[in-house]
Order: structure tokens, then C-alpha cells, then sequence
């Protein structure tokens, strides 16, 4: 009896222990994944300490032995696009996958616009319902960091990432390989929880701007705590006793080094990325910004920059990074008839003032300028927070991947500034990116495009296009020295393209994009 009782207690024990040596994989490596093409694949997992571990795959086999922590790892050679087949690993026992494809691996990551599934959005998009209902997609995966691969049926695309899938969907479609998408986002975020604490600790250019915002930061908690809490304390009573809703209470000052709540960066790195860690992909598409960082002090582009470094080098891989202009909208389109650009806004004539306000505008389009990273331009795609076209918006980051990432005869930027020169009374600027060649729209009268002295007053310009150039004067800038194109927020009354349709990116000269 107390043998028995001994070993009921026991049992639980020897049956976890037995678990433990079972061999394991994450998640995601699961039935119907897609393996990346043309690199080394790694396949990593759990074992009993001292355990073989043998994968096999195709005419490959690797073998390894875990370590005393139970982790082991292998890397397949580089594959080739192919039929479905079988991957086994088998240690003491052996799992078996099914349907494992070879091709194009993609991860997606950011905030709402990113997490957004597919059926909010196919309600008022009428291309992404046409797509989701064209389903089954057999070459195309759906998955996260903590799940499992699904095959593409319309069901399993209603309720994943609306730009994700578009994105995925014109990749598959133009390439003609087997794509998979895995998806890691969360609502309302800023991108301070998205990378890891330790890339941001490592970062110069971040640490730089953390030490300045420290030296403010005492006299910020000082204000917060004797001035502007007591007085939100009193408004607040003051309403409760009116039966009126309380004013907002005010956020203290963000301790240096954390984020918005005092919490310790890439906490959602950590839940929704890191699991993914070492996985070959091809790259990663981007959707956030509207958060900011939550890490006082430093801008977005400068974390950003953090953010692109650290997943890299984390992951081992300079792969592609897209990310998706902001603020959403903001501009007129080519052609509102075609459907990526059918939700944008009209045309407007030119403010009687020029605009000042470009600066947020500007501090994502720096985002571009880092290495192997490339911008969705979403000025004409349609306005708002939550921008509904999310088939357009997805289409037009798969153009950025196979222009940029794959070379494919593509343009998919608008006109970039290049360089300007003084011509006399005049301004020559230069630009890549003009593809078919500089165009106007809405008219024949070139707008958006505004000059000014030394003396820093901008005054709307008159502007030609002269080949793969612009020239801009104004009679009231005798002696021009600076120049902005489109430099607002909301710039509906800019109208330069190229030839293929796509927008010029704003720009000015006065603080050139280093």
C-alpha cells in the first residue's frame, strides 16, 4: 500500500520526465510549413540531454546531439522550390511533418493596421473580399510564432492579417512559388516594445538620446507631481461634483530607458518575435508608427534604426525590411480608378500659405534611407488611423519586395530627391525614381513645390519638368536657396508622379535627409 502510494506520488513526475525526452519542435514548425529557399535552414528544438537527433528532408539528413540544456539544432542546405513533401526528426521518438513546402518566407509585424484581420476589412474593401473568396490558396501558408501553419482556405484568411495576406497573395501570384507569411503584431503598440532590451541597450545613437531626455527628466517628474496631477485631482473632483465626466489624468514623464507604464522595452519582442528568432526568412513588412516609441526621448526613425539592426543581427540575416509610410493617406492619386489607389483623396488647390508642418511626414521617410529597407508609399492610398484599402495598401508593399528584394523590372517608388543646384534665379533639382519618366496630374500646372531665400520664408514656386528634373522659381526669391516639395501632414495639392503613377515623396532642402 505504501509502495503503491509511493509510486502515485512519483508518477506524475516519471511521466514529465519521459515527456522531457520526447523530442520537440516549436509550434511552428508544423504540418503545412514553408521552408526558405536558397539559404541555409535551420530547424532547432528540444531533446533529452545527450540525445541523437537525425532530420531528414528530401535527400537530406543532418544529424546532432542536444546539449545538457535539452537544446539541439540543424541546418538543412539550401532547397529548391519543389512538390510537397515529408520532414521527420526523430530522436527516441519521431514527429512527422506533412506538406512542407519550399519557398518564400515573410514575417509581419506592428501595430492594429498589421494585426487587423481580414474580415473587418473585406466589408469595405471590395478587392480584398474578391481575393479572400478566390481562396484555396495551396501555395500560400498562414502562421504565428505560437501556432500552427494553415493552408490559405478562404475561412483561415478571415481571420489573419488583412495586409499580410494582399501582400503575400501578390508575391505568390507574380513569382509563382509557395509563400509563407507569419505574423506577430499587436494593437496600439509602439515600436519601443519590439525590439529587444538588449538592442537598445547596445544602440549608440538611441543611448545618446536617452542620456539627453535623462537630464530632463527630474524637473519633468518634479512638474508632473506638484503641478500638473493635482491639478488634473482638482478638475476631476470639481467634475465628479458637477456630474460631469472627468478630464483625462496626464501621463508622468516616462522613466529614461523604459516605456510608456515604466515597462522594460521589447516585452512584445519577447512574446510575439523572438520565438521566431533564427527562422529563415526572406524578410519582414512593417505596419506602426502611429504609437511612436513610448521611449522618451527618442524619435522614430532613430529606434527604428535600432529595431532594423537588432532583428538582423539577432536573427543572423540582413534580410529585406518594408515598412509602410506614415501618416496614411495625406495625398492625391495617379488614378483613382485603379483599385489600389481607389480610396485616396481629390485633388486640392494650393493653401494661400505654405505649410510647415512636414516634420512627422519627414522623420518616417528618413526610415528608407537605412540599408536594404524599403517604403510602402501610402500618401494615395487613402486617409485615416485605419485606412480601409488594406488589398492596395498590401499590393503596393509586394511591389517595394519585388522591386527592391527580388529585381524584378518594377518601379515602386514615386520621384526621390536626389540633388539640387542654383541656376541663376532658379532651383534644378534632381530626382531618381522617375521611372517612365516625370509626370504631372490633375491639370498641367506643376504645384506643391516651394522656394525660398537665406532668410529661411518660403513662398509657393512656379515649377517645369526639364527631363529627369524639376525647375522651380518664384519672382519673390530673387536669390533662391532652399526648396520643399509636399512638406505637410496633408499635401492633396502636390501632383508630381512618374510616368507609372506613383507619387514624388515629399522632401526639403533646408534639413536634407542624411
Amino acid at each position: 500500500m505504501r509502495l503503491s502510494a509511493t509510486m502515485s506520488l512519483f508518477a506524475p513526475l516519471l511521466l514529465a520526465a519521459a515527456a522531457h525526452a520526447d523530442v520537440k519542435l516549436p509550434p511552428f514548425f508544423s504540418d503545412h510549413l514553408v521552408l526558405q529557399r536558397e539559404t541555409q535552414v535551420p530547424i532547432w528544438g528540444t531533446a533529452a540531454a545527450g540525445e541523437k537527433v537525425t532530420v531528414r528532408f528530401r535527400d537530406q539528413e543532418k544529424s546532432t546531439t542536444a546539449g545538457a540544456d535539452g537544446k539541439w539544432r540543424v541546418e538543412l542546405d539550401p532547397l529548391q522550390v519543389g512538390q510537397p513533401g515529408e520532414l521527420t526528426v526523430a530522436g527516441k521518438n519521431m514527429l512527422t511533418l506533412q506538406d512542407v513546402l519550399v519557398g518564400e518566407v515573410w514575417v509581419g509585424s506592428g501595430q492594429s493596421n498589421m494585426q487587423g484581420a481580414t474580415r473587418s476589412y473585406a466589408v469595405n474593401d471590395a478587392e480584398l473580399a474578391r481575393l479572400r473568396d478566390g481562396g484555396p490558396y495551396p501555395q500560400i501558408r498562414l502562421g504565428r510564432a505560437n501556432g500552427n501553419w494553415q493552408v490559405a482556405t478562404p475561412q483561415n484568411i478571415d481571420g489573419f492579417s488583412a495586409i499580410l495576406f494582399a501582400f503575400g497573395q501578390t508575391l505568390q501570384k507574380e513569382l509563382d512559388v509557395p509563400v509563407g507569411l507569419l505574423v506577430g503584431a499587436v494593437g496600439g503598440t509602439p515600436s519601443g516594445a519590439w525590439l529587444s532590451e538588449r538592442s537598445l541597450a547596445e544602440d549608440a545613437p538611441c543611448q545618446a538620446l536617452i542620456a539627453e531626455y535623462a537630464k530632463s527628466y527630474d524637473a519633468a517628474l518634479k512638474r508632473y507631481e506638484s503641478t500638473e496631477l493635482p491639478a488634473w485631482e482638482k478638475a476631476a473632483a470639481e467634475a465628479k461634483a458637477a456630474g460631469k465626466p472627468e478630464p483625462r489624468k496626464p501621463e508622468a514623464p516616462i522613466k529614461p530607458g523604459l516605456t510608456r507604464g515604466n515597462q522594460k522595452p521589447g516585452y512584445l519582442y519577447e512574446a510575439h518575435i523572438r520565438p521566431l528568432v533564427g527562422y529563415a526568412v526572406r524578410g519582414v513588412l512593417w505596419d506602426q508608427g502611429e504609437s511612436g516609441t513610448a521611449i522618451g526621448g527618442v524619435d522614430q526613425y532613430t529606434l527604428m534604426g535600432a529595431l532594423i539592426r537588432g532583428w538582423r543581427h539577432e536573427w543572423g540575416r540582413d534580410f529585406a525590411f518594408i515598412y509602410v509610410q506614415k501618416p496614411s493617406g495625406g495625398g492625391c492619386a495617379w488614378d483613382t480608378g485603379n483599385p489600389i489607389t481607389s480610396h485616396a483623396e481629390p485633388f486640392a488647390a494650393l493653401p494661400a500659405q505654405v505649410p510647415a508642418d512636414g516634420a512627422y511626414v519627414e522623420t518616417h521617410v528618413r526610415i528608407m534611407t537605412y540599408p536594404h529597407v524599403g517604403m510602402a508609399i501610402s500618401s494615395d492610398l487613402g486617409p485615416g488611423v485605419h485606412p480601409v484599402n488594406k488589398s492596395g495598401y498590401g499590393r503596393r508593399a509586394a511591389a517595394v519586395a519585388l522591386g527592391m528584394t527580388y529585381q524584378k523590372p518594377v518601379e515602386y517608388y514615386g520621384p526621390v530627391y536626389a540633388s539640387h543646384a542654383v541656376e541663376g534665379n532658379k532651383l534644378r533639382v534632381k530626382f531618381t525614381h522617375v521611372g517612365q519618366g516625370l509626370a504631372t496630374r490633375h491639370g498641367d500646372k506643376l504645384q506643391g513645390f516651394a522656394i525660398a531665400g537665406d532668410d529661411g520664408k518660403f513662398h509657393w514656386g512656379q515649377a517645369q519638368i526639364d527631363g529627369d528634373s524639376v525647375v522651380v522659381s518664384s519672382p519673390e526669391v530673387p536669390k533662391p536657396a532652399h526648396l520643399r516639395y509636399a512638406w505637410s501632414n496633408k499635401r492633396t495639392w502636390a501632383n508630381l508622379f512618374n510616368a507609372d503613377g506613383l507619387p514624388a515623396l515629399p522632401f526639403r532642402t533646408d534639413k536634407e535627409l542624411k
